[in-house]
Parts: C-alpha cells; structure tokens; sequence
C-alpha cells in the first residue's frame, strides 16, 4: 500500500488501482488529496477535516467517487449539494471493502475538548494495517502496523500522543493533525515522540511523498 500526507489530518492511501483518500479538510490539499480518489473515508464534521464546499465540488468532478463517514458528517455534504446515492453513513463496527482493501471502522465519539463543547461522532479507520483515529486517541479495532498519531489539537496534551503510541506499538507511526503547530513546535512534538513513543520508527513525511506501507 502506498501512503502520502496532504496537509494536516488528510492521508491517501493507494493499494493496486484503488485510491482511498481520509479526511480532506480546510488546511488541506483537498483538490491534489482527491484526484483521482475513488473512496472518501471521513472521520467527523469539522471543517478541518471535511472542507465540505471543496469537497463536494471534487464529488460532482468526480462522478464515481464514493464517501463514507458519520450520519453527521454526511448530513453536511448532502446540504451542499453532494449526490446522496454517494454518501454512506457508517457506525463503529462496521466493516468495509474498498475493491480489495479491507477497513475496519472504530471509535465512537470526538474527544473532549471541554466539558462546555458537546462531543460529536468520531470514528476511526483501519485501512488494512494503516490507523486514523480521527479527532480521538482510540486504539484500532485490530493490529495496525501504521499509526496516524494526532500530535496538535485542542482536545490533545502530548502525553496523550505518546501513550497511544506505547499502547499500539506499531512498526511506523506518522505525525497527522499538526496545522496549529509552527515548524518549532512540530520538532518539538517529533523530538518527544521520537524518543518516548516506542514505534519502530517515527518520521515526518514531506507533502506529497508516498511511503510504501
């Protein structure tokens, strides 16, 4: 499987001819993440992982691509205009196959970010032996070889980030959800879980560049 980074929480994903794209937000590259996508997979409703006017202008570009995510999330992209008969609500526990590329979907709910912000539906998905927990410090559902470990947010302290690591002990575990960081900041975040975190490897990937996982 090969994996790029575009900005932030949004990760594709490419196995053979099928192309699976998560979390196109509003610090993305919502238009270079889809081109060519054929699934959507979408943790929750914030903007900063589902743009939704850009992405439901990439869905009318796009005549097969596919979108699964919250009722919640759905219900955004719908208002806008996105075709219904391509969005598909999915709940914790479902299981999902992408052409051949299995995907487990977990979590439940956002973290908390205050006991005043209500918490929404989060959910998160193992892609074959890849795991995005979205807006949440959840374990996958099942062994995941690659972690997407959240490092910057306003629900997150990075002893959060660390232990999830610990917790999962994947071979690789890559920085996502990292926008509101400056380049010092992010080094910081890179230096702490580098040396605490326990993967096998921890690295930061350029925009753009795949990795074969």
């Amino acid at each position: 499987m090969r994996l790029s980074q575009w900005g932030h929480a949004c990760v594709r994903l490419a196995h053979h001819d099928t192309t699976v794209v998560i979390d196109p937000g509003s610090w993305s590259d919502v238009t270079g993440a889809l081109d060519g996508a054929d699934h959507l997979l979408v943790t929750h409703a914030h903007a900063d992982h589902l743009a939704v006017g850009p992405v439901s202008e990439e869905l009318h570009r796009h005549p097969d691509l596919q979108v699964y995510g919250p009722a919640s999330a759905l219900t955004l992209l719908s208002t806008a205009g996105a075709p219904s008969e391509r969005l598909h609500p999915v709940t914790p526990g479902d299981r999902l196959d992408l052409a051949g590329i299995p995907v487990l979907v977990g979590g439940g709910v956002h973290a908390e970010i205050h006991p005043d912000v209500p918490r929404i539906p989060n959910v998160g998905y193992l892609v074959g032996a890849v795991w995005h927990p979205g807006d949440s410090l959840d374990e996958p559902p099942g062994p995941a070889r690659v972690l997407l470990v959240p490092i910057a947010a306003p629900w997150l302290r990075i002893a959060g980030a660390i232990d999830l690591v610990r917790a999962v002990a994947p071979e690789l575990a890559l920085p996502i959800h990292d926008a509101i960081y400056t380049e010092q900041g992010r080094a910081l975040a890179d230096t702490l879980l580098g040396r605490l975190g326990g993967a096998g490897e921890y690295r930061r990937t350029r925009p753009g560049e795949v990795l074969s996982v």
